[in-house]
């Protein structure tokens, strides 16, 4: 490995080395962070797929009925193709996880059944699987196809190598961004995998990529501190799960949650962890249903408020994504219903890049809308060469500075922002204010649907509130 891959890897605080030096006009810089910044500005951004994941389709051979199919990533690569981005990236060779590194987070039971096809399944210990799979985990679906439930298929012979290169894709361009060989990078997988739990699978997924990708950055590598965001529209319950004690993964999710009623139902902002995983768990649960639907200005704002400060005050050594976009526009209920732009997730991803020195990894998770999918993948992935750039700012209003100043009444980190005016909010050029008085307007009806729990990590008694901000109106 070229010593400045060491370097940029082993030193888990050259981020904020780094940092320190540019905004300081009296610091010098030291020719190991010159020599470090001259190496993180020659990476690349690293791109991931393999067709093997198109074979995980149901054999009724009917995608239009499946929401999950193989045309998702087939188009969003396409599209990467097509405007030039996949020539500017660098391409990674995905592999299929061993059954090793899926037991990190699964039980054997649950990666033996489906991580292995009927191939080779003759050969394990049948009590491992008590009995024959088809008779124990499957149902026959309306449409003469196999599945675990009416949503998530199965295809016996093509599912388990689909499903284990999904995860395999995952760790190899995190392991490649971790280690220094990559700037950032996007994975185009499926299936997705944020909803697979230790010993269930659900909600189109098997096995949990980014969950299993953490673990093994940690076990493998020695990574230190993961910070996991979850923007997907519904709840990661099987990433929560994985680490809900855990102080050294720091898991945020924004979804749609309507008071439990919308799949999968978890993911409400009394979760905050457990022992000593209490307050590395950050639920924003939006409660206000789809009239009107989250948009722009709810992401932005969550962003900015609470997301962006927790995790800088948590100072993760890499980021993981999981980019689910089906909170774009065009998703209907039950699959969605909010009209977030394609563009505002290349904004949110271009955020995130301010943070563990710009290691970001994202791994696609749910949007099925393909037009939706394709928009918002090509947003993020420039964002992560750095296309997106300009001055965006918004004057903000008194009310909204309330806002934020009771929210930060149980988040110290935040207390800071209740004293400035100049947070990026919308996406709007430096010098067109037009809008602001509606976007003001917008973003303190934002925030007053806004709902995270406010536990402290680190602190010696712990307790659980939740509050929504709300305008003085």
């Amino acid at each position: 490995q070229h010593p400045l891959q060491q370097m940029a890897f082993q030193s888990s605080l050259s981020h904020r080395a780094l940092g320190r030096t540019k905004s300081s006009p009296a610091g010098g810089v030291s020719p190991i962070n010159c020599a470090l910044m001259h190496w993180l500005l020659w990476l690349s951004a690293g791109l991931v797929y393999d067709s093997l994941m198109l074979k995980h389709q149901c054999v009724c051979g009917n995608a239009h009925i499946h929401p999950e199919h193989a045309g998702r990533v087939q188009s969003i690569w396409s599209r990467l193709q097509e405007t030039g981005l996949l020539s500017r990236c660098e391409r990674i060779r995905g592999r299929k996880a061993s059954v090793d590194e899926i037991q990190s987070v699964h039980s054997e039971f649950h990666t033996l059944l489906y991580g292995t096809s009927p191939l080779n399944r003759h050969k394990l210990d049948h009590k491992k699987l008590l009995g024959p799979i088809s008779q124990k985990m499957y149902a026959v679906l309306p449409c003469g196809g196999i599945g675990v439930d009416s949503d998530t298929v199965w295809n016996e012979m093509h599912s388990s190598a689909a499903v284990r290169m999904a995860v395999g894709s995952v760790i190899e361009l995190a392991f490649k961004v971790a280690g220094g060989e990559l700037k950032n990078g996007f994975a185009v997988v499926r299936p997705p995998g944020h909803h697979a739990e230790e010993s269930t699978a659900m909600g189109f997924c098997f096995f949990n990529s980014v969950a299993i990708t953490a673990k093994l950055l940690q076990q493998k590598l020695g990574v230190g501190k993961i910070l996991i965001v979850d923007w997907d529209i519904h709840h990661g319950n099987g990433t929560q799960q994985a680490f809900y004690n855990d102080p050294s993964v720091l898991y945020i999710s924004l979804h749609r949650y309507d008071d439990g009623n919308f799949f999968p139902g978890s993911g409400a902002p009394e979760e905050v962890g457990s022992g000593a995983g209490v307050g590395f768990n950050v639920n924003i649960a939006w409660i206000g249903g789809v009239e009107p639907p989250m948009g722009d200005v709810e992401y932005l704002t969550a962003f900015r408020t609470v997301v962006m400060p927790i995790a800088q005050q948590f100072s993760p050594d890499i980021v993981l994504v999981s980019a689910g976009f089906d909170a774009v526009e065009g998703h209907q209920s039950p699959l969605g219903g909010y009209n977030v732009s394609a563009k505002c997730f290349g904004q949110l991803t271009k955020l995130l890049m301010d943070l563990a020195g710009g290691r970001v990894v994202m791994a696609l998770e749910g949007g099925h809308d393909l037009t939706a999918i394709c928009d918002a993948s090509e947003a993020c992935v420039s964002a992560l060469l750095g296309d997106l750039v300009g001055d965006y700012c918004l004057s903000l209003s008194k009310d909204f500075l309330l806002c934020v100043l009771e929210t930060s009444q149980h988040w110290p980190c935040l207390q800071t922002l209740s004293q400035t005016s100049g947070y990026v909010l919308m996406e709007t050029p430096a010098g067109t204010q037009g809008q602001s008085e509606k976007d003001e307007a917008e973003t303190v009806s934002a925030m007053a649907s806004l709902s995270v729990d406010v536990e402290q990590p680190g602190s010696a008694e712990h307790t659980e509130t939740s509050r929504s901000a709300s305008s003085n109106h």
